[in-house]
């Protein structure tokens, strides 16, 4: 659960940046990370399922300085330097979303995307994907999150189909591929899980 609800993101906490094939290449604060130009670093997105149709979707808080009060995937972060995949993505779902839930490892993708000319992200993103049995009312960050819901999978598609500048960059490229590139994979993992 939240730690208190105490700050979770810090600009002065070490990322790792490595090369497009995922090898280390050094590390650098977050702030220095995200300036204007971007330097690539490891990344990743959760996709939380429910009830085999549903996704938990949130807008990031105000206080975010990159894409706030957009609407974007369950819950998204970086690896700190010295942190696996792995138990990075656990500890932020605790952070951000204050659950717990096991997790599948997609598919992995670089992007770069300008926030105006406040900063850029420059990613190699790990995208997983967890699922519930059934919607749950969760506690958010209220540092990291503003609003969330629970929304159908083709409502999604409608809306980002009509409304995409309501989305992140980010999530607009994982949502496409999840639905096309990896939908059987998608279906059959939050199918057995439920």
């Amino acid at each position: 659960m939240h730690e208190a609800l105490g700050q979770v993101s810090f600009d002065s906490e070490d990322l790792i940046l490595v090369d497009s094939s995922d090898q280390v290449v050094g590390n650098a604060p977050k702030k220095a990370v995200h300036l204007p130009g971007g330097q690539l670093h490891r990344a990743f997105s959760i996709f939380i399922y429910a009830d085999n149709h549903l996704v938990l979707l949130h807008k990031r808080s105000l206080d975010k300085p990159l894409w706030p009060d957009f609407w974007t995937n369950s819950c998204c972060s970086h690896p700190r330097t010295g942190e696996s995949y792995e138990d990075a993505v656990q500890r932020r779902l605790g952070e951000e979303l204050g659950i717990q839930t096991p997790l599948s490892r997609i598919y992995q993708f670089e992007y770069q995307a300008n926030f105006e000319t406040v900063g850029t992200e420059h990613e190699l993103c790990a995208v997983y994907i967890g699922h519930l049995d059934r919607p749950i009312d969760i506690t958010p960050h209220p540092n990291e999150i503003s609003h969330w819901g629970w929304f159908d999978l083709e409502q999604v598609d409608q809306w980002v189909a009509n409304k995409p500048e309501e989305f992140t960059p980010w999530f607009l490229m994982e949502w496409r591929a999840l639905r096309n590139d990896h939908a059987d994979k998608v279906t059959r993992l939050i199918s057995n899980s439920a």
